[in-house]
């Protein structure tokens, strides 16, 4: 059985927010990271996009995909993987 990916936020109040990965997208050279929060229920699951992005230091930097046309190519290519 294949090991779940974890990973701990804090949302703006400042609570812990724990996210399953779920899987990683490669569109040309940028990489994305699609994250579910584990509370959600099967029935009203989210999955966030994320963009990998390197900081000044090299270091990489999560980034939250807000582009709806940017979106619209990640949930493509996930569906290509589900299928």
């Amino acid at each position: 059985m294949e090991e779940k990916e974890i990973m701990s936020f804090k949302d703006e109040e400042g609570n812990k927010v724990d996210f399953e990965a779920i899987a990683r997208i490669f569109l040309g050279e940028q990489e994305y990271l699609l994250l579910s929060p584990l509370e959600d229920s099967v029935e009203d699951s989210n999955i966030f996009a994320f963009r990998i992005d390197e900081d000044t230091d090299g270091n990489e930097e999560l980034n939250l995909v807000e582009d709806d046309n940017e979106f619209e190519a990640i949930k493509k290519e996930y569906k290509k993987l589900l299928y």
